[in-house]
């Protein structure tokens, strides 16, 4: 199998400071990134979903928004840069976002083009999942987690100067 096409990024480097050990504990997880053949077409519906335009744009390579409670980079590479064969069907790792109306975000996001993949669920008291398949074949999930509220809460509650 050919390997894929170089893309062309910058070094991977640990943040000033700090550089992994072995057995140290497992950090965040500050990037996600899905696959899309068709980036332009990409860059509109996750626009459209996310509400913002991506802050960071390589042409015909990556598009990066800032997500999320502690803005977290979600990007879409190029599918022809993806260091694996794409299948047919869905692939990837359901990333789950944080939304306070899992019914709705699910209804949005079929609207706007998604197809269902597995249906709101309740999962226990204070934890409600649901997922969709992006027009590109990426899972997408949608959840209410009770946990990640209060460790949200927690985090902000303890910031210097609150």
């Amino acid at each position: 199998m050919p390997s894929p096409p170089s893309l062309p990024c910058g070094r991977i480097t640990s943040p000033p400071g700090r550089s992994p050990r072995p057995g140290r504990r497992a950090g965040t997880t500050p990037t996600v990134t899905v696959f899309a053949d068709d980036l332009d077409r990409a860059r509109a519906w996750y626009a459209e979903v996310l509400g913002i335009e991506p802050y960071f744009v390589r042409e015909g390579a990556y598009l990066e928004w800032r997500v999320g409670d502690y803005q977290h980079e979600f990007g879409v590479l190029n599918s022809k840069f993806a260091p694996h064969p794409r299948s047919g069907g869905p692939a990837g790792a359901i990333v789950y976002w944080a939304v306070d109306d899992v019914e709705g975000a699910y209804r949005r996001l079929l609207s706007l083009g998604a197809g269902p993949h597995d249906e709101p669920t309740e999962c226990g008291s204070g934890y409600v999942t649901a997922s969709v398949l992006d027009p590109f074949g990426n899972i997408l999930g949608v959840m209410l987690n009770q946990h990640y509220r209060d460790v949200l809460a927690d985090h902000t509650n303890s910031r210097p100067g609150r």
